[in-house]
């Protein structure tokens, strides 16, 4: 059998709405979509990606394709709250009910894991604590999550970048815890329904800490109120010593005055659940042809 790397077909949801895409391009040079189109290129090279806004009335697949065609389907983050029943939320949730029925494994981070979780039959809510603005620390695997594939190379603890201001309430029936944190209970889980399988995280391995900075200006006011900061200055001093580590990941004054190290500065450390999660549609690919070819 041949070990050239498969060639994959990824569909993109993107459910931020159309003014949250244009807040996150002005702010960083691309929305959430474009950010995994990006990183799914560099991690599977000559993947086929398509992309879907899924909260968007007009949202519809690429003339002639179906769920059932694509080898993953990715769901991004979104400022949606999936506890308001709103025609966009509505929408959203319906289109991973549907993933779920065609069988297609899906991938999703921060709202993606919301979305998958309602979906399902679990419940998100307002983070219960304390918003998570900046990066999730101290994330630990459960033993289940220990030995999961969607956690492998993750440390006893580690940190991830993260911004949330909902978390998930309860997981459905079935699901598998994998990861939680002091601040957030539900931080890595597998979710099984109705034939189809969903990994997920509520941080972000896909954003790099230009986008963390990014979204923390975004979200100045909100941080304020949270009492996360005394001021706008605040968040603008964070975000400057943010961004200038994304400028140069190597300098260790600014990595420990951050409180960070490689899982959250290295590129490939960060992007762990990523490659873990292509990697095992690679695996079940190879199993499939085996079988196939017997």
């Amino acid at each position: 059998m041949s070990s050239a790397q498969p060639v994959f077909r990824f569909l993109v949801a993107e459910s931020e709405t159309p003014e949250a895409r244009k807040a996150r391009r002005d702010s960083v040079g691309h929305s959430s979509g474009e950010t995994y189109l990006d990183i799914l290129r560099r991690l599977a090279p000559g993947a086929t990606c398509d992309r879907i806004q899924p909260a968007d009335a007009d949202a519809a697949l690429p003339p002639g394709a179906s769920l059932t065609e694509y080898d993953a389907v990715f769901l991004t983050g979104s400022p949606l709250h999936l506890y308001e029943e709103t025609p966009e939320t509505r929408r959203t949730v319906d289109f991973m009910r549907a993933v779920f029925a065609a069988g297609t494994p899906a991938f999703g981070s921060c709202a993606g894991l919301q979305v998958a979780t309602v979906a399902a039959g679990g419940s998100v809510r307002p983070n219960a604590r304390s918003p998570e603005a900046g990066f999730a620390r101290r994330i630990t695997p459960t033993e289940a999550g220990r030995t999961h594939p969607l956690l492998a190379g993750r440390p006893a603890s580690y940190d991830a970048p993260a911004i949330h201001t909902d978390e998930v309430e309860a997981l459905p029936p079935g699901a598998t815890l994998l990861a939680g944190n002091r601040v957030t209970a539900v931080q890595a889980a597998e979710i099984r329904f109705e034939g189809g399988v969903f990994w997920g995280v509520q941080y972000h391995p896909e954003i790099g800490l230009d986008e963390v900075a990014g979204a923390l200006r975004r979200q100045a006011e909100s941080l304020v109120e949270a009492g996360l900061a005394r001021g706008d200055e605040d968040v603008e001093a964070f975000a400057t010593q943010i961004d200038a580590l994304h400028r140069e990941p190597g300098r260790r004054d600014l990595a420990w005055r951050l409180g960070l190290d490689e899982q959250v500065t290295d590129e490939r450390l960060r992007l762990a659940e990523l490659r873990n999660f292509i990697e095992a549609l690679a695996r079940f690919r190879r199993e499939v042809l085996v079988v196939v070819g017997k």
